[in-house]
């Protein structure tokens, strides 16, 4: 009873705090991917002064695979670092936080530690609800925080709305064929991000 306390008192819904040296390896790792994809392909939108970009897919399928705290941390640092690397630092702030909680809330509905399958409902509704936060987020931000005005802001939600869908789409289609193939492969790994739900009963 103890240690499962002590387990309970270090977690958050079962997904262990990244206080160890291979969790925040991973969380390295991953950011430098999620700074790489969003870095990598820029689309300039010049009337916002923004940019579509393919880092979703790697915001999402790093949440639906870990879980909502390492996708929280990783989904808004690797993406930021992006825009504050670039020529778009005035979206840093926006990045960290409507990427961080796209990460977070995506691996929480997904619940991946409840995953036994390669996909499940939750994935899809997880993207969905997720992916959404991109359009709607930078829109805000756009139009209320940067004062460009909802006009001028409506110019990039179409591209952001694409952006979501085919990271949506995407980040199914690699989760499907990698994620049991990857935790079954790593249990090690695995028992350090989160508790399987096995063991609480």
């Amino acid at each position: 009873m103890e240690n499962k306390i002590e387990v309970e008192g270090r977690s958050f819904f079962g997904y262990l705090l990244p206080n160890n040296a291979l969790t925040i390896s991973i969380i390295a790792i991953f950011t430098a991917l999620n700074f790489v994809a969003t870095y990598w392909i820029q689309i300039p939108i010049p009337a916002t002064g923004g940019y579509i970009n393919i880092g979703d897919t790697a915001v999402m399928f790093t949440a639906l695979l870990f879980g909502p705290i390492i996708g929280g941390v990783v989904g808004g640092v690797g993406p930021m670092l992006a825009d504050i690397f670039s020529p778009y630092i005035i979206y840093a702030p926006a990045t960290l936080i409507i990427k961080g909680f796209e990460g977070f809330l995506i691996g929480l509905i997904s619940n991946p530690r409840g995953c036994t399958g390669r996909v499940s409902y939750r994935d899809i509704l997880a993207v969905i609800f997720g992916g959404i936060l991109i359009p709607l987020g930078y829109f805000i931000y756009e139009a209320f925080i940067l004062g460009l005005g909802v006009a001028i802001a409506l110019v990039e939600m179409p591209g952001n709305f694409f952006q979501f869908i085919a990271a949506a789409v995407f980040s199914i289609l690699l989760i499907a064929a990698s994620r049991k193939n990857i935790v079954d492969g790593l249990p090690q790994v695995f028992d350090l991000i989160f508790i399987p739900i096995e063991s609480e009963e």
